[in-house]
Parts: C-alpha cells; sequence; structure tokens
C-alpha cells in the first residue's frame, strides 16, 4: 500500500508539471460538442498522456480508460481511470476548483483513488489501508462528518442547472430541506465530504472517469457514495455521495419521493 501511495504521488506531479503551468494563462479551448459547451485544453490532454505513460511503465497489465484518449484493455481485472481535469470550466475560468482524477478498479470495483489540486497544494488518496489526505496543515486521515439530519447538513452539486424534468424537481426538493447548498466545486465538493468539511453531494449524468477515483476516498473516510437507484458509484450516471449511511437514506428517499 505504501508503494501504491508513492506512485500516486508521482502521477501526481506528472499531472501537475502539465497542467500548472497552462493555468491562469492564455490557453486555446476546444469544444467536444456541436452543440454545447464541453471545454478541452491542451493541459488535458497533455496531463492525461504524462499519466498514462506511467501507468503503462509500471503495469503494463493493467487496462486504462481516459477521458481524453479513450479505453486500453479496458476488459483487464485491474483497470485505470483517468480524468486529469475534473473541472474544465473552473479551469479555464483561472479557479481552483479542479482537480486531477486517477482512480484504480479491480474486477469492477473501485480500489484505489487519488485527487489532486496541486495550486492549493493538495492531495487526496485512499488505498485499503484508509484515506488520507497531504497538503497544507499537515498529513492526516480523512474522516466524515456524523451530520444525521438534512436539516443540518451542507449539499453541493456543480450547478442545478444540469437537472431536468423530474431529476431537477427532485434536486429542488432536496435543497429546500438542507442548511445550505454550495455550487461551482466538482471533483473538490466530494473530497471536502471525505474531509468532514460538508455532508452531501448530488450530481447527474456523470461518467465513470469523474467518480471512479472519489469513491474510495468516501468510503474509506466514512461516507457512503452510490447511483440514484442504489446502484454501485463505478456505473457513474446520478450521483450521490453522504457523509454516513443515515445521512445517504435520507437523501435517496427525499430525491426518490
Amino acid at each position: 500500500m505504501d508503494e501504491m501511495r508513492t506512485f500516486l504521488r508521482e502521477v501526481a506531479a506528472a499531472a501537475a508539471a502539465q497542467t500548472l503551468p497552462r493555468f491562469r494563462q492564455p490557453t486555446e479551448v476546444a469544444n467536444k460538442y456541436t452543440v454545447g459547451f464541453d471545454p478541452v485544453t491542451e493541459a488535458d490532454r497533455e496531463a492525461e498522456r504524462a499519466i498514462r505513460a506511467l501507468i503503462e511503465r509500471r503495469f503494463p497489465a493493467h487496462g486504462i480508460v481516459g477521458e481524453e484518449f479513450g479505453a486500453a484493455n479496458a476488459d483487464a481485472e485491474h483497470v485505470w481511470v483517468i480524468d486529469p481535469i475534473d473541472g474544465t470550466r473552473a479551469f479555464i475560468s483561472g479557479l481552483p476548483l479542479w482537480g486531477t482524477l486517477v482512480g484504480l478498479k479491480r474486477a469492477g470495483r473501485a480500489v484505489t483513488g487519488m485527487m489532486s489540486q496541486p495550486f492549493t497544494g493538495e492531495l487526496f488518496m485512499a488505498d485499503e489501508k484508509g484515506a488520507f489526505y497531504e497538503g497544507p496543515g499537515g498529513p492526516r486521515a480523512l474522516k466524515t462528518r456524523a451530520t444525521s439530519s438534512l436539516a443540518d447538513a451542507t449539499l453541493c452539486t456543480t450547478t442545478p442547472a444540469l437537472f431536468s424534468g423530474p431529476g431537477r424537481t427532485a434536486y429542488d426538493r432536496l435543497e429546500s430541506q438542507v442548511r445550505l447548498a454550495r455550487y461551482g466545486t466538482d471533483c473538490y465538493a466530494y473530497c471536502m465530504l471525505a474531509a468532514g468539511n460538508i455532508d452531501l453531494v448530488v450530481e447527474t449524468a456523470l461518467q465513470p472517469y469523474d467518480i471512479v477515483a472519489l469513491i474510495p476516498i468516501i468510503e474509506r473516510a466514512g461516507g457512503v457514495v452510490t447511483r440514484l437507484d442504489g446502484g454501485p458509484a463505478e456505473l457513474a450516471g446520478d450521483i450521490v455521495a453522504a457523509a454516513n449511511a443515515e445521512l445517504h437514506k435520507a437523501a435517496l428517499d427525499v430525491l426518490n419521493k
């Protein structure tokens, strides 16, 4: 496990070498969509290239699924799932609410995860021994809060505008019952949940590379994360993460009412 954490630190450093020099600098932004806006930058592509190169050299038999360059050997028992910049909209806006996500699945289950935010100097990691933070204030174990009531909870989502139809109605119903809601946090929200700063994260239409790395971080810190239908979060889609099982059930009950 110590060797794995060392490898994750190497991955974080390699990605940061591509993202940090380009952050808050003039950059070309391409749009992946013909309708709508899904930005991608040189930093996204170069960071993923750097991460894939490290994995291929260290674990040649493992598969890789990345946001920018797709899948290779995705049927392997061990598959790495990469989002080089989760929160590209924040990145191109100069906001430090983005991160590099790298997760490892074994037989379909997320077992290891990392979120690196190099601008703030923060690294969130999880393996089979637990969930850990490295950054300002010194290293420590991650632990979720004990909040059990929605009325006392802080909720995060990227933006309610992503929800539509019955999904938006359900989200609004949940937000009306919590103490505080905050928007625009992308992957950072899940790590704040694991660190005990917020209580709920609800998002819609996620891809596996948006969530796989974060699952072990949340679970090993004491939280619960599933799909809205209660299925495994590794399948992505509509995701509900909570600080504990009681709060998770309360949120699902409201969302699925």
